[in-house]
């Protein structure tokens, strides 16, 4: 930074204005830096097999701190791609062997804990090693600013592949499904536990992203569908450790990032998840998702 003098004909308004100016611009570069370092840890992955990473995860693209800054980021982030729901989103759009299947219409979809089934389904819990699943949301269409009052819808199968309300094991149940409303921050959070490898597919995680609530809870008009990748190191620190994943173990050593049917092309960096933990104390998993709002 260029020194500062004591004194010159400006006076102390046009000095506050300049030192405004100069931090944000030495903000900028730093995100900008940290951006380059974020994208570069991710994509090294999506060429790598099943059990040949050590990297634990990276963020997927640099939008901000999460720390509580209301006003959202003034640095650039990217939309996240848009992904399939996949056969068992039970959002209203498809059927199970029963007919339409809509969780969103269910009364109790709206928690933070979905670990257990809730309602009609009773309360059977979903055993598995914990996981937090924490989404940032921010608008691409307006500096990164943060998304909040908007919902998101996530699901992801148990730790023996099975979807609930869908899968012939897990037919019965409806945990794992839930929705959450961003805070200030543009933030939801989820208790859940770490999903299976099953046979074709790299561990994920699918969610939808809604304007509001009433939006979500009545299934229609999603502005976003993705899904969150889990980072290899993390997936090895699971399978064939933690007691259930067993199935994961085989199925994990024959899929890669780049042969998974959605995360191979080069936009996979953009849903690659920060993860942190151990199978001990449980792990947390974090992810900017970018929504042109």
């Amino acid at each position: 930074m260029e020194p500062l003098h004591d004194a010159h004909p400006h006076g102390l308004a046009a000095d506050l204005n300049t030192l405004a100016q100069r931090a944000l611009a030495r903000r900028g570069v730093l995100r900008w830096l940290a951006a380059g370092a974020a994208l570069a840890g991710p994509m090294a992955l999506i060429g790598c097999g099943g059990g040949g990473d050590a990297d634990v995860g990276d963020s997927s693209s640099d939008s901000g701190d999460t720390s509580g800054d209301t006003g959202g980021d003034t640095g650039s982030c990217s939309v996240i791609p848009s992904e399939t729901s996949g056969p068992y989103p039970a959002d209203g759009t498809n059927r199970n062997s029963g007919g339409t299947v809509n969780a969103l219409a269910m009364t109790g979809i709206v928690r933070r804990d979905i670990t257990t089934s809730f309602g009609d389904h009773g309360d059977n819990v979903a055993e598995g090693v914990p996981l937090t699943v924490t989404l940032k949301l921010v608008n691409t269409a307006s500096s990164c600013a943060n998304l909040a009052g908007y919902a998101v819808y996530l699901w992801h199968c148990d730790r023996g592949g099975n979807y609930s309300l869908y899968s012939s094991d897990a037919a019965d149940e409806n945990y794992l499904r839930g929705v959450q409303i961003s805070d200030s921050n543009g933030e939801v959070s989820f208790t859940t536990i770490f999903p299976a490898c099953y046979s074709g597919r790299w561990p994920h995680i699918h969610f939808e992203v809604y304007a509001s609530e009433a939006e979500a809870t009545s299934g229609n008009n999603a502005v976003k569908t993705s899904q969150l990748a889990l980072p290899s190191a993390a997936c090895q620190q699971v399978y064939g450790v933690a007691s259930g994943y067993d199935a994961s173990v085989s199925n994990f050593a024959q899929v890669s990032l780049s042969s998974d049917n959605v995360f191979s092309d080069d936009s996979a960096a953009l849903q690659l998840a920060t993860v942190d933990g151990s199978v001990s104390a449980g792990f947390t998993a974090t992810l900017t998702v970018g929504v042109s709002g």
